[in-house]
């Protein structure tokens, strides 16, 4: 009888473990921060924590038309910031955490 008493409560565990395991996707379980459409979503930066190196926030700049890019710096809501020039014309640049580009206005 003891025997059927501590096999029931061990598979009880047994189970109770197994079931807490199992997790189910959303649709949702992406990372938006990490997606391009190759546009930008704002006007205005994202404050939020950037992984983005300097190369990597210089080479998104280049890639939108900028040229001469330089002076790029993360500021406090960890946007990266310098300037650089397009159709001869020198811009203040700007890109944040999502990988959006603009200029500062």
């Amino acid at each position: 009888m003891k025997l059927a008493l501590v096999l029931g409560a061990v598979s009880c565990l047994v189970t109770g473990a197994a079931l807490a395991q199992v997790t189910t996707p959303t649709s949702k379980d992406s990372n938006a921060a990490v997606q391009s459409r190759g546009g930008n979503d704002s006007n205005v930066p994202a404050k939020g924590s950037n992984s983005f190196t300097e190369g990597q926030a210089q080479g998104r700049i280049e890639d939108r038309g900028y040229s001469n890019v330089g002076d790029l710096k993360k500021d406090d809501d960890g946007v990266w910031r310098g300037r650089a020039q397009k159709a001869g014309t020198s811009v203040q640049v700007w890109v944040d955490y999502k990988g959006n580009v603009g200029e500062q206005r």
